[in-house]
């Protein structure tokens, strides 16, 4: 059986928590996409693109990984894809309501779609994209929060 889970964000920017479920992730499926959704409502820092290269960079482009994005909805998606798994992280008690009725509503639109959660390592609960802009934004400490390369792409794009 050939397991293909989606592991879908935003992912502005990818930081070290993401690349501790995608490794997680990997132990559990045969193949991985990481899926960068496009929100019309959202402006980026950085450009789909620019995402998807950086996520291939920080996970050494394994082989077992496809970077892809979509937009409009996940369950579509997955149904184009012939995944049956969606991973999810769980940074908090807080985040827990919102995953599940995402969830649900998942498995409503795809009925073979099972969503999976996983807790990331107790040294990045706290860790969240929107954390890393504002941290970088300011000249923060990046080091231990992402990549070496996201850094960069950071600081270059904050003028640092």
């Amino acid at each position: 059986m050939n397991r293909i889970a989606i592991y879908p964000g935003s992912f502005d920017p990818p930081t070290r928590g993401h690349e501790d479920l995608i490794r997680r992730a990997l132990t559990m499926v045969d193949r991985l996409i990481v899926a960068v959704a496009i929100n019309p409502s959202k402006e980026p820092l950085f450009t789909v693109e620019q995402r998807l290269a950086m996520l291939a960079e920080v996970t050494d482009h394994d082989p077992r990984i496809e970077y892809a994005s979509f937009h409009g909805l996940l369950a579509d998606f997955a149904r184009e894809r012939d995944a049956t798994i969606v991973v999810r992280g769980l940074r908090a008690v807080s985040d827990f309501e919102y995953e599940f009725q995402m969830a649900m509503m998942n498995r409503k639109l795809h009925g073979s779609l099972e969503t999976v959660f996983l807790v990331p390592a107790v040294d990045l609960t706290y860790l969240s994209s929107s954390l890393v802009r504002t941290a970088a934004r300011f000249g923060g400490n990046l080091d231990g929060l992402v990549h070496p390369s996201v850094a960069a792409a950071l600081a270059t794009r904050y003028g640092r």
